[in-house]
């Protein structure tokens, strides 16, 4: 039987593959074992503060507000395919909504709360990462939100929801220490 190292393709689709799953289940040093300290989020800019700097930390905090939303939270990577140091992932990200989501603006202040429904939803996202040194250093995603969204029932909102959600977003920013 021929037994051969893997490729550095292998190892960089790994380690992407990797990536994406620990957002659901991954400790910290998790993240510090395959983020590399100048890592960059791309996706951060929608997110709460603590995502927005750089390295395992910022990665840790996104998945912990993901968490924080979505239950049950999974990626089924569906293809990858490596080209040099980037590798891409087409995915299908499932979970269930049981806390509140919230979304961030540009300046890091609380933006959009969308309460808890309950509701599952499986969603297609392609996710790019570039590696460095065996560690992920860059990440971007293309995401359908606008399907999480209706599948959440977050869109089109009753006049029930849009109440839930201005009650949300004053806790959330009472909590932030904005509201």
């Amino acid at each position: 039987m021929d037994k051969t190292a893997p490729t550095a393709a292998d190892t960089a689709r790994a380690l992407a593959i990797r990536s994406v799953h620990i957002m659901a289940d991954g400790t910290r040093a998790d993240f510090d074992a395959i983020i590399h300290p100048e890592a960059t989020n791309r996706e951060a800019k929608g997110e709460p503060p603590a995502t927005r700097g750089q390295g395992p930390a910022a990665y840790y905090a996104t998945a912990l507000w993901l968490r924080g939303a979505y239950a049950d939270l999974r990626h089924t990577v569906e293809s990858a395919v490596v080209e040099g140091d980037l590798v891409a992932l087409h995915t299908t990200m499932h979970g269930r909504h049981v806390g509140p989501f919230v979304a961030y603006d540009e300046d890091g202040q609380v933006d959009q709360v969308f309460p808890p429904t309950g509701k599952t939803f499986a969603v297609t996202q392609t996710h790019w990462l570039r590696i460095a040194d065996d560690k992920v250093i860059e990440h971007w995603a293309n995401r359908d939100d606008l399907g999480q969204a209706v599948q959440l029932g977050w869109v089109p909102p009753t006049p029930a929801y849009l109440l839930r959600m201005a009650r949300a977003k004053r806790k959330a920013q009472r909590d932030n220490g904005t509201g």
